[in-house]
């Protein structure tokens, strides 16, 4: 039997599915907010529970659940109605449904402590969640119901940011290719910024990083005020948005050259394999409405970056970080922790990947780390 299995073994599960103030359950029957509530075999109400969600992945089988449902927690991995639909996601909307999962932990399991557990581009989105939570700044974009459950989300005890990007605008930019000088053509490229360019590197001088960094928040910007006009376009013909598409996402200068923000990582390494074939391929983003690129991307209009969030909390917080990750950097896991604002903070950096995927040791050890941590204050 595998590592795996045992672990299965010594938990239970249940699949949690709710309708959400601004969203009904839809005619063929699934409901916008849905989840796998993972808990001790035979402790079907523990009093302390995590919840995890992601802006689009679906996170209700998280592969730390069993781990830290083995430990004596519960675990709801909570999808709202952006599941796969990364395109559409609006972030008022996804935290009203993060809002149904902490209620349903405290008024149908019985749930008396919540720990909001962010990992990869879940940090940011559960930082935004209690920081939303703390102070109400976002009500006024919905209206009725969702203003007001918006400005009364139940806030959740304590706070764990696992290899999660500082946030999801910073993210794409780290990622994206500066090099490209038409969006509208995937090959389009200018030579003096091609990161794939030998003639540029690697290893990268200090000169041309920079030069990158900027033409890569330059990217971000032309693209936010293409998005900015079209839409006024199209409103004014009565048309509520549209599509488009986005391409050339995996040209982090990092990913490339290790001696940039150096770890164990892999080197010439993504999380979708060789940099060069994934930076060819699609990926994050890679097709976006109008008004969730503004949402949800746009360095300019996103509520979705980390630090003015994670400067709002106020309940004990852990960042855990592992060396090996190929897309979160040591320099990341760094910035998250200085942004915090909680007096009671820790940053633990640990061997693995990723979703220390690698081995299933690395799991165990960071779900020890995560228990020891919350044990200490409850």
């Amino acid at each position: 039997m595998t590592d795996k299995g045992l672990i299965e073994d010594t938990v239970d599960s249940r699949f949690v599915s709710s309708e959400s103030p601004t969203s009904p359950r839809i005619m063929a029957g699934g409901h916008p907010c849905q989840g796998i509530y993972w808990t001790p075999k035979g402790t079907p109400n523990p009093r302390v529970a995590f919840i995890a969600t992601h802006y689009n992945v679906d996170f209700s089988e998280h592969y730390f659940a069993a781990y830290l449902a083995s430990r004596g927690y519960g675990f709801l991995g909570w999808n709202t109605r952006y599941r796969g639909a990364e395109d559409m996601f609006l972030l008022e909307h996804a935290l009203v449904d993060i809002s149904v999962g902490v209620k349903w932990l405290r008024e149908v399991a019985g749930v008396e402590t919540v720990v909001l557990f962010g990992n990869s581009g879940g940090g940011s989105l559960m930082a935004a969640y209690q920081a939303e939570a703390t102070r109400s700044t976002l009500s006024g974009k919905l209206k009725g119901a969702g203003a007001e459950r918006l400005a009364a989300l139940p806030p959740a005890d304590f706070y764990v940011s696992s290899n999660a990007h500082i946030g999801r605008p910073e993210v794409m930019t780290d990622w994206m290719d500066a090099s490209v000088t038409d969006e509208w053509d995937p090959v389009a490229t200018d030579s003096s910024l091609d990161p794939f360019n030998p003639d540029n590197g690697p290893p990268y001088s200090p000169e041309f990083v920079t030069r990158y960094r900027a033409a890569q928040r330059a990217r971000n910007q032309r693209i936010t005020d293409w998005v900015k006009a079209e839409l006024a376009r199209l409103n004014a013909a009565g048309i509520p948005d549209r599509i488009f598409p986005l391409f050339r996402m995996w040209g982090d200068l990092r990913c490339m050259d290790p001696s940039l923000d150096p770890s164990d990582r892999k080197p010439r390494w993504c999380y979708r394999g060789d940099p060069v074939i994934a930076n060819r391929s699609p990926s994050i983003g890679r097709a976006s409405m109008l008004t969730s690129w503004l949402s949800m991307w746009s360095l300019e209009t996103s509520d979705c970056q980390g630090e003015p969030h994670l400067k709002k909390l106020t309940v004990p917080s852990l960042v855990i970080q592992g060396t090996a990750d190929t897309g979160v950097f040591p320099s990341d896991a760094a910035r998250i922790h200085n942004a915090i604002g909680a007096s009671d903070k820790q940053l633990q950096m640990l061997p693995g990947a990723h979703y220390f995927e690698e081995s299933a040791q690395h799991r165990h050890d960071a779900a020890d780390v995560v228990s020891s941590w919350l044990q200490a204050r409850i």
